[in-house]
């Protein structure tokens, strides 16, 4: 039985979550600052924007299902609602509090401190990328699907989540790819959510 979800379908549902959530998270960090001169963020959105693209069109043409289980977003255990929730208040802090940090001039990190954490957001990001071309049912919510099976190759030869090993490299590096020392605070609360996420699933 064929149940791909049809290219055009994809390629609608990818556009309309970019058309969302590519301003706001331009919003999200830039309103708090109140300037556009703010240039370790525009850094950090190109960084993330740009390699995010390229890494959406090559799952497009070879995998698009995979794209598909990336766009769910509702979990169906109490237990990991109740942690999503949880995780979106320090993953918001760490977005809005380094424009405030820009605006009020808490923060003095070195432009060297930037670019070390820059390059830190990138390889973390590549990691999770790793995870995307090894694992193609690593969803965004928790679910075991037909045909799935446990990886052990790739990265999964090393560290039982490289995901969230990525996912976390990249937050905690974020703050001070913004140019804030305050916004790395909420950024390591994101350990113990992920820790009672892995221990949970």
């Amino acid at each position: 039985e064929n149940t791909q979800t049809p290219q055009s379908e994809v390629i609608k549902l990818v556009g309309s979550r970019l058309i969302i959530g590519i301003p706001a998270i331009f919003l999200i960090i830039f309103l708090p600052a109140g300037t556009l001169a703010y240039w370790e963020a525009w850094i950090y959105l190109a960084i993330l924007l740009i390699p995010m693209l390229f890494v959406m069109a090559y799952f497009l043409k070879k995998t698009p299902e995979f794209l598909v289980r990336r766009m769910k977003l509702k979990e169906k255990e109490g237990e990991q609602k109740i942690i999503v929730k949880l995780a979106a208040i320090p993953l918001l802090l760490v977005l809005i509090l380094p424009g405030l940090d820009k605006r009020f001039g808490w923060s003095n990190v070195p432009v060297l401190m930037v670019i070390v954490a820059d390059i830190l957001v990138i390889m973390g990001y590549m990691l999770v990328v790793l995870v995307f071309k090894e694992n193609q049912f690593a969803s965004r919510v928790i679910e075991v699907e037909k045909g799935q099976t446990v990886i052990q190759s790739g990265p999964y030869r090393f560290v039982r989540h490289p995901m969230y090993v990525g996912t976390l490299i990249m937050y905690i590096a974020t703050p001070l790819a913004l140019g804030s020392y305050w916004a790395v605070i909420p950024a390591l609360f994101l350990i113990p959510i992920l820790v009672a996420r892995i221990i949970n699933e």
